[in-house]
């Protein structure tokens, strides 16, 4: 399901328009994206949480040469499923 798709699920699952239901992905993106820069954790009861996790140095291989090569720490976001999604899924 890409962005235009989940809009007009959206839509039909809400009653709202799709421009609505467009603008309410958008501000549930962009505080998501503002609580990880900050370091937050986002959780919603029942689907799941989401949170920074900072990956550590390491070594790794060039696959196209073999050589190995260093790749440097980052801060990467991580999501754990909640109970309910998990349950849907299974």
């Amino acid at each position: 399901m890409n962005k235009a798709e989940l809009i007009d699920a959206m839509a039909a699952e809400s009653g709202l328009s799709k421009a609505d239901s467009k603008k309410a992905l958008d501000a549930f993106i962009n505080s998501t994206s503002k609580a990880l820069k900050g370091k937050d954790r986002v959780s919603l009861v029942g689907f799941g949480s989401f949170s920074v996790s900072k990956r550590e140095a390491r070594t790794g291989r060039n696959p196209q040469t073999g050589k190995t090569i260093q790749i440097s720490a980052k801060n990467v976001v991580k999501f754990k499923p909640g109970a309910d999604l998990s349950d849907t899924v299974n």
